[in-house]
């Protein structure tokens, strides 16, 4: 009798450790579940962050500092005045020659506010082409006819599509407060000059 009660006390004891050991083993899963999960919560919140981080560091590498920009507005508004005087005698649509006689004009005010603007900031502005505008002018002196209308035209809506991406950045990310006045206050110009062009290559077609 004595040998049954401690046969059964021994199957008890055995009884209460292994539900004690697959408790903790639960516990620990558990435990180990949690950790991980917080870790991936940790991780998401992480690569979120960096990915905020890069948008905003991809946002202002796209935008010109304002020594670049003024030097790149000095070197496009020089080559349209040039263009223009060009288109102006030698295009043979009437409306091509209207807007080319605009653009030595409105360029031509745009440069002088620009030469102010880069003289209080100490910046040099370019004085003659780069090589690739002055191939651009040498392709419209070789240039006759309705060829040379076609290809300004086409050149005109190119570059103004730039201009005015480039100036709204500006106009509203520099971080010089010049240089985002000068930018506003030219950017309806070069909207005008875009909306003019667009609509002179439409009839063209």
């Amino acid at each position: 009798m004595k040998n049954i009660y401690l046969s059964g006390l021994v199957l008890a004891l055995l009884f209460v450790a292994s539900c004690t050991t697959a408790s903790n083993s639960a516990n620990n899963g558990n435990s180990n579940r949690a950790a991980m999960n917080t870790g991936s919560v940790t991780n998401s919140l992480g690569n979120a962050a960096n990915t905020v981080a890069n948008a905003v560091s991809n946002a202002t590498s796209t935008t010109s500092s304002p020594e670049g920009f003024i030097k790149d507005a000095g070197m496009g508004g020089m080559a349209e005045v040039e263009f223009g005087n060009v288109a102006a005698k030698k295009a043979t649509d009437p409306e091509v020659k209207k807007f080319a006689q605009m653009m030595v004009a409105d360029h031509t005010k745009a440069n002088a506010d620009l030469k102010a603007l880069a003289a209080k900031k100490n910046v040099t502005l370019p004085t003659e082409l780069d090589s690739s505008h002055k191939s651009t002018l040498d392709s419209y002196n070789s240039e006759t006819g309705a060829d040379f209308d076609k290809d300004y035209v086409n050149d005109m809506v190119d570059d103004h599509e730039k201009d005015v991406a480039e100036f709204e950045k500006q106009s509203q990310n520099s971080t010089d407060a010049d240089v985002k006045a000068f930018a506003t206050k030219t950017l309806p110009t070069l909207k005008k000059h875009l909306d003019a062009i667009k609509a002179i290559k439409a009839k063209m077609k």
